[in-house]
């Protein structure tokens, strides 16, 4: 069985770069982070009145030829069982996949990867891996976080890792300390804390950090990374 879709977005020219792709989003999540976005998706699903898959397959379809991919975002999606079909169903359609996960579900995340049912990972890293229960508010599992952040370091897949900066949570040397923990990855992105929706209404009065704070943080990250960038900030050239 499908799993419910609870938005979509036809199209979007920055979450998948060098693509353009549609996003849907499936309910729920394992983890309580204050300054997450989607409370919707994660403590009211069932008020959510959910898409039928049909009508974003037909949406596809009218796109075909110049629509790339599908991004399943969430919530988390790997909470989902039916999530294995679903990615079938977007590429019997002829579109690539690409997957935004927190990585707390490994195994799951293998079997996508091992049977060849996604094209790219976007993983959320959340902190340093020693503070995660307390950004995350969950009695998370530290150590399936981390076998997930080694499968794509170690793997051959498309990926891409990606941390919300929100200045009442995460400092500076946080986010220097969680560019190591995936040291040497291909791409680090820093996303903007955006305060309007955010899950703990203690935060919706929080200045988020400047552009400018963000692309020094950024610069800083940079030293253990291939690339570290602003989400939404092209990627760099790559010079010989």
């Amino acid at each position: 069985m499908l799993p419910p879709i609870k938005g979509f977005i036809p199209n979007t020219l920055i979450d998948w770069e060098g693509r353009i792709a549609s996003i849907i989003f499936l309910p729920g999540c394992n983890l309580r982070c204050p300054y997450c976005h989607a409370g919707h998706l994660v403590g009211e699903p069932n008020t959510i009145e959910s898409i039928p898959f049909d009508a974003l397959e037909e949406k596809a379809r009218s796109q075909k030829g110049w629509l790339d991919g599908i991004v399943i975002s969430g919530g988390e999606p790997t909470l989902h069982q039916g999530l294995a079909e679903l990615c079938e169903k977007i590429r019997s359609i002829g579109l690539a996949v690409k997957l935004d996960t927190n990585g707390t579900r490994p195994d799951h995340l293998r079997f996508l990867i091992e049977n060849g049912l996604i094209d790219c990972v976007a993983m959320d890293v959340k902190a340093p891996l020693d503070k995660y229960p307390e950004v995350t508010r969950t009695d998370c599992d530290v150590e399936a976080v981390r076998e997930s952040i080694m499968m794509l370091l170690d793997g051959e897949l498309e990926y891409e890792f990606r941390m919300t900066v929100c200045p009442a949570v995460s400092t500076e040397e946080d986010v220097m300390d969680t560019a190591k923990e995936i040291r040497g990855a291909r791409v680090f992105y820093l996303q903007q804390f955006n305060p309007e929706f955010a899950m703990d209404p203690s935060l919706r009065d929080v200045q988020p950090y400047t552009r400018e704070q963000m692309r020094n943080l950024a610069e800083k990250a940079s030293r253990f990374v291939k690339m570290c960038v602003v989400r939404g900030e092209p990627l760099p050239v790559a010079t010989d």
